[in-house]
């Protein structure tokens, strides 16, 4: 009887090719994915939380973002800053990229000036008691300038971007001075190329008049704390 004839060995392991590259091909598009997108910081630090959470079953969690605007809430009611005119407008407030403190530019500021009034110095004192916490050393801070559309014309500012660089630079070297690092901290004039609310609305004859209330609360230095990862 004849022998059966031996089959060609077949190779078992040639998928593991195949596969291992669409993990490589996977793995760059998802790396492609992520240094195209925009993380929010928010939202990073609540899936962090909840992954901490879920893993050590404590609720003792670092949140510095969330924590920040608790606090600086806690200041503006202290130091009795607040819209009077809309107490529902928080001067704190939540974004993409992090928390922003907006401070009312009149309060702090001289109509046309950059020397701080002298009693904006304890109020910045107060902030930098804040920002300066342990729990916040993970984040930078950005000081922006913010001016209304009326436009300036002085030796010392020809534009309202002076003025707004001035202004932020001013409350900058205050907090410095407080006890913020200056590797922390970072200056922006804006001027009023974002303004908070309109400036200006049309009359009947389609013409464009000021609105001296939003005018007002878009004269503003904002402080944006962002985080560093």
């Amino acid at each position: 009887m004849d022998a059966p004839e031996k089959k060609d060995d077949v190779d078992s392991d040639s998928w593991q090719g195949t596969y291992g590259d669409c993990v490589t091909l996977l793995l760059c598009f998802f790396v492609m994915l992520l240094a195209a997108s925009k993380p929010n910081p928010a939202i990073f630090e609540q899936i962090r939380a909840g992954i901490v959470r879920d893993i050590t079953d404590s609720d003792s969690v670092d949140k510095p973002l969330a924590q920040l605007k608790t606090e600086l809430e806690k200041d503006l009611q202290d130091l009795k800053l607040s819209d009077e005119q809309d107490p529902d407008n928080s001067l704190v407030s939540s974004d993409p990229d992090g928390v922003s403190l907006d401070l009312p530019a009149d309060v702090f500021f001289n109509s046309g000036s950059a020397t701080l009034k002298p009693e904006a110095f304890n109020m910045l004192k107060k902030f930098s008691a804040t920002l300066r916490l342990q729990r916040f050393t993970t984040l930078n801070f950005d000081v922006q300038g913010h001016t209304d559309n009326t436009p300036i014309a002085s030796d010392m500012f020809p534009s309202n971007w002076e003025l707004s660089a001035a202004r932020a630079a001013t409350v900058a070297r205050i907090l410095i001075d407080n006890g913020i690092a200056p590797i922390r901290m970072s200056v922006t004039g804006y001027a009023d190329t974002r303004p908070k609310y309109p400036n200006t609305e049309e009359d009947e004859e389609g013409n464009l008049i000021p609105i001296p209330y939003n005018q007002q609360r878009n004269r503003r230095i904002v402080v944006h704390a962002v985080p560093t990862f």
